[in-house]
């Protein structure tokens, strides 16, 4: 096993009518101005924002609101988002959404505290020294970025998605009540359970000597999302599985289920945020319709791996199959069984995508960095290898 850091300092708040404690919550951390930041309607629609509005006030928080995160937030809105705050003298950020809304304020929160290009921290040509705090209110499990140190920005010149690492823009709280994603759309609840689970399974594919335990956790983490989501397909109200799900995508992306595994393989990721960045698809969805490629692409460079997941997550079992291929391409072939049962895509094409040969050469330059880095922990993919996955998922 390899060395590890655990750092986990968001205060969480989970379960019912937890929201109602935000004015509290914010004085705790010294708020005196909040810039409430939000995505396009749901908050309005389902009297969220209404109901936080109204406990400030009553608290005599002073606030200020910018609304209109999209999913794969974009770098524009982050501009604007980090001069209000210097404006307005914001001392705080609150986040009311998913992980769009959240990536969203810790780049404002970047941006807020420094007087340079935003731009520079996701290029990693800089390095955050300074973030004013934010807090959120969840209201999607899916990104996990409320216990994480990630943001990921979208910078609309040149279609670029790029993440950006740092302690300094955790959340200082995270509000979670599983009844806020009650309401959300079938698709939605789908996508950020792949979402979730793609989270540990980057950790979980890596060609390292790995912790009984964290392996340990981090199937049953994956064993649960599995049967939560279908039980969330047939009743989407079901609490007690909304509940399991949205402690999951917390779990998921603060590091536990990487302690003792090394930097993990992140391949999926990467070749999924230049078609997301590019075609606006939905981060889940992009995740399930390249991982089967991806993952028939490098399964015999950690077949050992490939062949636990599909006996202790996928509970195949061993003697029905002829040696380790066998047994993990039955796992392969169960994960995208388990994403067609949520109606996920497991093509590019079912995306609505159809990617001819030139397209598919450019998102294998961009995602190579101009062929200048590969991506991957179990195999080093370089371009050509990329092109071939997403040949292979088209």
């Amino acid at each position: 096993m390899k060395n590890f850091t655990y750092y986990t300092p968001t205060k969480i708040l989970f379960g019912r009518h937890t929201e109602s404690m935000i004015a509290g919550l914010l004085k705790e951390f010294g708020a005196t101005k909040v810039l409430i930041h939000y995505g396009e309607g749901s908050v309005m629609r389902s009297g969220l924002l209404a109901r936080i509005e109204g406990l400030l006030k009553e608290a005599g928080i002073a606030y200020t609101l910018l609304g209109g995160v999209k999913p794969n937030p974009r770098l524009s809105l982050v501009r604007t988002g980090a001069a209000l705050c210097r404006s307005e003298q914001i001392d705080f950020i609150l986040a009311v959404g998913g992980g769009s809304t959240i990536d969203s304020a810790k780049a404002i929160g970047y941006g807020a505290a420094d007087t340079g290009e935003i731009w520079d921290f996701y290029a990693r040509t800089r390095t955050p020294e300074a973030c004013l705090p934010v807090g959120c209110i969840l209201t999607i499990a899916a990104a996990g970025s409320e216990m994480s140190d990630s943001s990921v920005i979208t910078n609309e010149d040149g279609w670029q998605k790029r993440g950006c690492h740092s302690d300094l823009g955790r959340c200082k709280f995270a509000i979670l009540n599983p009844e806020l994603t009650c309401t959300l759309p079938a698709y939605q609840t789908a996508c950020g359970c792949v979402d979730i689970l793609m989270h540990t399974m980057e950790r979980y594919f890596n060609p390292e000597e790995n912790m009984e335990l964290t392996d340990g956790i981090s199937e049953h983490l994956m064993r649960t999302v599995i049967q939560c989501a279908g039980t969330l397909k047939k009743d989407p109200h079901n609490y007690n599985a909304r509940a399991e799900v949205m402690w999951a995508g917390s779990l998921s992306h603060n590091g536990l289920t990487g302690c003792g595994t090394g930097a993990g393989d992140w391949a999926a990721h990467q070749l999924e945020h230049e078609l997301s960045a590019v075609y606006d698809v939905a981060h889940g969805a992009g995740l399930a319709a390249i991982w089967g490629s991806l993952a028939r692409y490098i399964y015999r460079d950690n077949l050992h791996r490939f062949t636990r997941f599909a006996a202790r997550v996928h509970q195949i079992n061993e003697a029905d199959h002829d040696g380790p291929i066998s047994l993990a391409l039955a796992g392969i072939r169960a994960m995208e069984d388990f994403y067609r049962s949520l109606d996920m895509p497991v093509s590019i094409r079912e995306l609505g995508i159809d990617l001819t040969d030139e397209q598919i050469d450019s998102l294998a330059e961009k995602c190579s960095f101009r062929q200048t880095r590969t991506i991957g922990g179990v195999r080093k993919l370089n371009k050509a290898d990329i092109a071939a996955i997403y040949r292979a998922a088209r």
